[in-house]
């Protein structure tokens, strides 16, 4: 079981590899770049905003039917009809909250209503998904949900790159709607595939809403559910709050968009590994096997990862933003070149905080495995507040560039508090030996990615050197080795 685990983990890790980073860099690129940082920002805002109610579309619900089919495959026919029901009350219920607190904070006009209803019907439609792959991951068909993880995105590239790039369509007339409703298209179909499926192995369907059922779901659920609510706040409201306190159409929240783009591609990989953990962790921690060795080398590899991709977004900023971001029709090359430079500013802080949000990955994982909820709580709140705060004071002075700052301190302080907590619950004693091996490791990448940028070459290919020896140095420092890689994908008794 835990090699078959194992091995359709990796293969949900590929799929995403393979497809998510080419929508973010390609598709969500060139749709910035057709509509421009104004229009886009405003997009952004909105987004964000009902994204930081998404939780309320779930209650924990997804997270619990995958458990409870788990368990016992009869629950599917006995909870199916009755959990979807509840979904669609819930997404009755989201649409109103949206709407009217997206009403008092000033999102009045015809258009901005109208991108609010988009966004809202697909974070519905999206939680619909997930609602049904829970079953199949609880019926452990995770092949089929592997497919399905990858299915509404694989649909919306070819419809968007049919838009963008086959020349039946006037892009003159291109509206963010259509990007908005190519999504809902390509929910709804997979939503048809998901539904198919999992009716295969639905008995029977009794439509009746256990409310008492309900209750008790959300009673268990509720601590996880503040907690994503909270995080989902301070990681994701910057843009929204760069729109609102800034008189510029939403420029601003475009740029920080710009820089956004990199961090939003890693950090879709980095969660991936995090759900890699978590049942290593909870395995872990219920069979009270040593856990020391396990959090070391998980942590390592973030660091390996995240801290080589940090250093080189920081040496090469510039020229990965000249590289992501074309000059726009009629732009001067000083105008063009100016631009560049304000989303090279905000770029290696956002990476800085996608740095720290990444470790959050391994001891916020271990904290969750452990069922420390109110502790994580504590500090997800801790990090709305302060967030909150400095960007009140830092975006009507240093815009983009000051929540930039206010992202990477939050994601810092939270990572930072998250430690302490799984060094005082579970006795970590990391010694001050391991930290000094970390501090070489990055100042060696730092060096190396330095030098190589010293080279009077192709930017492409010092980078493409430098990246080749950063991977090199993982092992030349010993922060890694390869038995310990095997040690995370394979079960002990196939090594």
């Amino acid at each position: 079981m835990q090699n078959r685990f194992i091995k359709n983990i990796l293969f949900l890790l590929f799929l995403n590899l393979l497809v998510k980073p080419f929508w973010i860099l390609g598709i969500d690129r060139e749709v910035q770049n057709m509509l421009g940082d104004a229009l886009y920002g405003q997009y952004l805002s909105i987004f964000n905003f009902s994204y930081l109610f998404y939780i309320l579309l779930d209650l924990g619900i997804t997270n619990f039917n995958s458990r409870n089919i788990a368990s016992d495959n009869k629950m599917l026919s006995r909870h199916f009809a009755g959990l979807a029901e509840i979904k669609l009350l819930l997404g009755v219920c989201y649409a109103m909250v949206i709407f009217a607190v997206g009403y008092l904070n000033g999102f009045r006009e015809g258009f901005q209503l109208k991108m609010l209803f988009w966004c809202g019907i697909n974070q519905i439609l999206l939680s619909f998904v997930l609602f049904l792959r829970s079953n199949m991951q609880g019926l452990l068909l995770f092949k089929a949900d592997s497919f399905l993880s990858v299915f509404d995105r694989v649909l919306s590239i070819l419809l968007m790159a049919l838009i963008l790039w086959s020349g039946w369509f006037s892009l003159g007339h291109f509206s963010i709607v259509w990007y908005l409703q190519v999504q809902t298209l390509a929910y709804l179909c997979t939503i048809a595939l998901a539904l198919y499926l999992v009716l295969k192995h639905v008995d029977h369907l009794s439509f009746k809403i256990n409310f008492k059922f309900f209750k008790e779901i959300l009673v268990q659920s509720l601590p996880f559910a503040l907690l994503v609510l909270l995080m989902s706040v301070y990681s994701r409201i910057e843009p929204f709050l760069l729109e609102r306190l800034l008189d510029d159409q939403g420029v601003q929240a475009g740029i920080y968009g710009r820089a956004y783009r990199l961090f939003d591609a890693g950090n879709n990989i980095s969660n991936l590994f995090a759900i890699m953990l978590l049942p290593m962790f909870t395995a872990t921690l219920q069979n009270k096997l040593e856990l020391g060795n396990l959090v070391k080398t998980s942590f390592n590899v973030m660091v390996a990862m995240t801290g080589i991709v940090l250093i080189m977004c920081v040496f090469y900023s510039q020229e990965i933003m000249q590289l992501m971001y074309s000059p726009e029709e009629g732009e001067t090359e000083a105008a063009y070149l100016l631009r560049i430079g304000h989303y090279a500013k905000v770029f290696p802080i956002l990476m800085g905080s996608f740095f720290c949000l990444s470790t959050t990955y391994v001891f916020g994982t271990l904290l969750t495995a452990n069922g420390s909820l109110k502790q994580l709580n504590l500090v997800a709140a801790a990090g709305v507040i302060i967030n909150i705060l400095l960007n009140l004071i830092v975006i009507p002075r240093f815009q983009s560039v000051g929540a930039a700052c206010t992202s990477l301190c939050v994601q810092t302080v939270t990572a930072f508090a998250q430690y302490l907590l799984c060094e005082k619950i579970f006795k970590l004693k990391l010694g001050w030996r391991y930290w000094t091996h970390l501090i070489l490791f990055i100042g060696s990448i730092m060096l190396c990615t330095w030098l190589t940028k010293m080279l009077h070459i192709s930017w492409l290919l010092s980078f493409g050197i430098g990246f080749a020896i950063n991977i090199g140095l993982i092992f030349v420092t010993r922060l890694l080795s390869l038995r310990e890689l095997v040690s995370l994908v394979l079960p002990s008794e196939k090594r």
